[in-house]
């Protein structure tokens, strides 16, 4: 099978004839967060305050660092009560590693979101970082929220259209 490229931002368009266990790639822009970051991006959400536009983005469950990313676990709590109110902001993409709950795997069908796992290999996955500047939560360190020009990350669709692999 082939992988397909996504290009961000991405539409439901792009999502169309996606099914679970297909390989993907991503490329454009994609945003970073995990414990620290995303429950306070869910915070400027509800005040209207972010500072850049989330409708068809991708978000990395990870932290950034002179070592490079990897994905962290998605289901911490920290995490995946994100996942709903990010993806009713208009998150496309969300990139970790994990097994998520019922409830999450319905907030992602009900926004035509998807779930994307993507092997925890560091130095794969930061060979596909072009650029990267941090845009919010710089007092978090390598857990503030960075973006990323990336080209081809590597991932398998692991829940879509409220199934899971």
């Amino acid at each position: 099978m082939n992988m397909r490229n996504l290009q961000t931002p991405i539409s439901d368009d792009d999502l169309a004839g996606l099914s679970v266990g297909d390989k993907i790639t991503i490329s454009g822009t994609i945003y970073t967060g995990r414990d620290a970051a995303l429950p306070q991006l869910v915070e400027l959400i509800e005040r209207d305050e972010v500072p850049f536009d989330l409708n068809g983005t991708a978000i990395m469950h990870t932290a950034f660092s002179d070592a490079g990313i990897a994905p962290t676990t998605s289901s911490k709590v920290e995490i995946e009560s994100t996942i709903a109110p990010l993806s009713e902001s208009g998150v496309k993409v969300h990139i970790g590693k994990g097994m998520l709950g019922d409830d999450t795997l319905n907030a992602l069908n009900n926004n035509n979101s998807i779930f994307v796992i993507t092997p925890p290999v560091a130095a794969l996955l930061t060979s596909k970082v072009l650029k990267k500047k941090c845009v919010l939560f710089e007092n978090e360190g390598m857990e503030a929220m960075f973006e990323l020009e990336v080209d081809e990350i590597p991932g398998i669709i692991a829940i879509k259209d409220g199934k899971r692999i």
